[in-house]
Order: structure tokens, then C-alpha cells, then sequence
């Protein structure tokens, strides 16, 4: 298959999780083997675990909540295995080995000042055959959105149609505590307004892990926040019209807690810098599709074929002045794009 499954979901809640799941079944089936797999631990066991994030989700979005038990019944698994899908990391205590180039440019350096975000996600090949593109069209008044996520996860990457979009970089170096989940946070920040209304989601709940996460939104704002378990840090990069990030920390506050870095992080954020710098004020959708291909330092490039066990399995690029989000699947050198309509 060319492109990732879509799977559209409308109505309160519990019935957008229910869809989910009738029309996902057998990739969630897939994803939680997986899950088994790769953390040699059992469902059952993984879903008790997962219980103990659930008081941090109901606190950032209860109704969140109500779909995953929807998921539950549409899949015909247990609550737990549905919860397991939103805190796999967590409840394992198992971090992916995730590279990830992600961006966000506006003003003088794209043509006509547009505004645009995006990434390559770079994780293990399996990923690629659970994945699928999640559009989310609420009847309470929530923003409709589209989501890149796997078969389960009622969330990752994506934008709705105010134009919010954010995207991630894994980081590490950091002591895990019991918190708040990744992916339910990045489905509550596709509920909100605009990029102000993230930034406070962030400063108010504790994260359980380490990531870094770049935003835009409809009023053309850009931001790069890497977050720790103790709090947040706003990256102010170079030139305020670009936010450039891969995989370790850039903030004066949480760069000296680093110890450990992948070893290809710092030549692809060079890399990313010089082919924005070349192309600065002239950069378009086009233009980021070929950034994200580009294999200037093999094995280590921006497109990503192995190293650290991370291939480049998809990429999305935001355009939220048009509503348009779009999703590769397969490396950037390689994959084919499709263009999905908020």
C-alpha cells in the first residue's frame, strides 16, 4: 500500500473511539503483539501498568477517556489494552529509539512569508505497517483535526483546522516519573485554539519522559519547547522566523543535563540549518518535501535508513494558512505523499 489507511471518526466521544476501533481492529490487534514483542512483557500485565497514568489523562481530558473506552467496545479488547495504547512507552518503561529532523519556518524565511511545520519520524521499520491517518471531526465544538498515529493511539502528530500543528523529537537524559503521558497530551494540544493555549497546556501538567516538541499555528506563530519530567524550556532559535531540532537538547537550562547523544543529532541539525540557509525566503511545501529526502551524510542523513535502528518510516509537513496537512509514507527519498484536508 502506497499510503497509510485512512480512518475517519465523527460524533461525541465514545462513538468516534468506537469507529476507531471497528475500522482498525486488526491493525490495533497488530499493534498490541507488537507491543509484546518489542517489550517482552505481557498485555495484560502492561495494562495494569498503563491504570497508573489514567488520574494524569482524566486531569488533561476526561473526555479523552470516554474515547477510549469507545475504543475498547469498536476493537472488542479490554479498557486496559485500549489504555496500554495511549502509555506503551510508559507502562513499559521502554523508550523507542527514535531519531526524528523536525521544523517550523514563517516570515522572511519562506516564499511569501507562509507559514510552515513538519518532520521526518524516524523509528523501527515495523511502525510503518501500523499506521494510519486519524481524521477527528468532534460534534461538541472541539476542533476537527488530522492525526498521524498508529492503529490504538488516539493521538500523535498532526494540525486541526485552526491551524495548530505540532511535531517531536525524541530526547533523553532524563529520570522518568510517574506523569503524564506523551501521546494523550499531543491529542489535547490538537484540541486547542492556538499556540499561546499550548504553550500554557505545557507550563501546567508534568510530563512522565522527555521529548522536544515544535509548533505553528494559524496566526503564523512558531515555537520549539523541550520538555523534561521537571518542567519546560522555550528554544529561541537563531533567527526568530525558524525553529530547527533533532534529537538533543539546545536550551541553555536543559543542555548541560545531557550525557548521552546520538551520535548522528548534531551533523543533521547542521545539515537542516545549511539547506534552509540556501534556500532562505524561497521555501515552500516542495521545497521541505526535498529537505526531508536528503542524504548528505549517509548513514546519519536527515533521511534515515538504519542508523540507530531508526528508518525515516514517514514525514508530514503542515501548511495551516490552507488547512492542508501532508503525510509520506516510506523514506523521503522514496515514499509517496497524499494531501489531506482538515
Amino acid at each position: 500500500m502506497h499510503h497509510f489507511p485512512l480512518v475517519e471518526v465523527s460524533g461525541p466521544p465514545r462513538q468516534m473511539g468506537r469507529q476507531h476501533g471497528e475500522q482498525a481492529a486488526p491493525l490495533i490487534a497488530g499493534y498490541l503483539a507488537w507491543i509484546e514483542k518489542t517489550t517482552g512483557k505481557d498485555r495484560d500485565e502492561l495494562g495494569r501498568r498503563a491504570r497508573a497514568f489514567e488520574p494524569f489523562i482524566d486531569a488533561i481530558n476526561p473526555l479523552l477517556l470516554d474515547e477510549v473506552r469507545g475504543l475498547a467496545e469498536g476493537a472488542a479488547i479490554s479498557y486496559d489494552h485500549a489504555l496500554l495504547c495511549q502509555a506503551r512507552g510508559e507502562a513499559a518503561r521502554a523508550p523507542l529509539p527514535e531519531g526524528c529532523t523536525a521544523f517550523a519556518l514563517t516570515g522572511a524565511a519562506t516564499h511569501r512569508g507562509r507559514t510552515l511545520a513538519g518532520q521526518n519520524q524516524d523509528l523501527p521499520p515495523e511502525f510503518s505497517d501500523l499506521g494510519i491517518v486519524l481524521h477527528l471531526k468532534p460534534s461538541d465544538g472541539r476542533p476537527r483535526a488530522i492525526t498521524f498515529t498508529f492503529a490504538g493511539q488516539l493521538g500523535y502528530m498532526g494540525m486541526n483546522h485552526l491551524g495548530v500543528a505540532h511535531f517531536a523529537n525524541g530526547l533523553g537524559d532524563a529520570q522518568w516519573q510517574l506523569g503524564l503521558p506523551h501521546y494523550p497530551l499531543k491529542r489535547t494540544l490538537l484540541e486547542k485554539a492556538d499556540l499561546p493555549a499550548c504553550l500554557d497546556l505545557l507550563q501546567n501538567h508534568r510530563m512522565t519522559s522527555p521529548a522536544n516538541m515544535v509548533f505553528c499555528d494559524g496566526q503564523g506563530r512558531i515555537a520549539d519547547v523541550e520538555i523534561r519530567p521537571e518542567g519546560i524550556a522555550l528554544y529561541a532559535d537563531e533567527h526568530p522566523d525558524r525553529r530547527l531540532h533533532t534529537n538533543h537538547y539546545l536550551t541553555p537550562e536543559y543542555a548541560p543535563h545531557e550525557t548521552h547523544r546520538m551520535a548522528d543529532s548534531v551533523p543533521r541539525l547542521a545539515r537542516v540549518r545549511e539547506l534552509v540557509a540556501a534556500q532562505w525566503g524561497a521555501i515552500d511545501v516542495a521545497a521541505m518535501q526535498n529537505i526531508l529526502a536528503d542524504h548528505r551524510g549517509d548513514p546519519g542523513a536527515i533521511c534515515r535508513h538504519g542508523e540507530g535502528g531508526s528508518h525515516s518510516i514517514c514525514g508530514y509537513i503542515a501548511e495551516p494558512d490552507q488547512g492542508l496537512f501532508h503525510v509520506r509514507r516510506g523514506h523521503g527519498c522514496l515514499g509517496s505523499w497524499r494531501t489531506y484536508a482538515v
